[in-house]
């Protein structure tokens, strides 16, 4: 059972004809693109729901870690890669990321789609400061970032700003507008700083 998220409003399962997937209720969401990448569902999964006081209970093994650490560089591995890559039996390294997800240290699987593909060349991001007043709304405002296309992901900070937002769009003037429509004529914000990506990359997770 996998779940797979996307921007622009496409969700990913290959898990529909699985029979071995639990779970029988498909949410569906063909997106107007959907001829760029094919057609696309999604499950949700029960473990994916993250519980902080399960998680503190976790206690990580040597061979826990270098399973996550194969997964974070390719998690469409097959259980028998994984497997053979840790010297494990393929019930074991089975069981393994089954307690990895269920306990939630593993909280969802992902695919990442290139921005470009979808027509959005540019990414920008978006320092984004509160009103004093206008704290107890953080949460409402992260809600509504949530619903807005051009959102790839955003963070809540602590410090002089109160989110970093990272967007995707077509060109300047769509970043431009973009932060006018949906940032600065909110009542909530009090401003905002945006800058251009020009290159975007990724560590090696956990070291590993």
């Amino acid at each position: 059972m996998i779940m797979l998220t996307l921007s622009e409003g496409i969700d990913v399962c290959e898990q529909k004809n699985d029979r071995n997937c639990e779970i029988s209720n498909f949410a569906c969401r063909i997106c107007g693109k959907i001829g760029v990448i094919g057609h696309f569902l999604r499950c949700e999964e029960r473990y994916m729901v993250f519980d902080p006081q399960k998680l503190q209970q976790v206690t990580l093994d040597e061979v826990d870690q270098r399973l996550l650490g194969l997964l974070s560089k390719n998690s469409r591995r097959t259980n028998q890669s994984l497997s053979e890559a840790l010297g494990l039996a393929p019930s074991t390294c089975l069981a393994r990321l089954k307690a990895l997800k269920e306990s939630g240290v593993i909280k969802r699987f992902t695919v990442e789609v290139a921005p470009e593909a979808m027509g959005l060349p540019l990414q920008a991001l978006v320092s984004v400061r509160l009103r004093p007043g206008a704290r107890h709304l953080m949460n409402a405002f992260g809600n509504e970032l949530r619903d807005l296309p051009e959102i790839k992901q955003f963070f809540v900070l602590g410090g002089a700003d109160d989110f970093l937002i990272h967007i995707t769009a077509k060109n300047t003037e769509h970043i431009r507008q973009f932060v006018l429509d949906h940032l600065s004529s909110n009542p909530a914000v009090a401003g905002t700083q945006t800058n251009l990506v020009f290159e975007h990359g990724h560590g090696t997770a956990f070291g590993l």
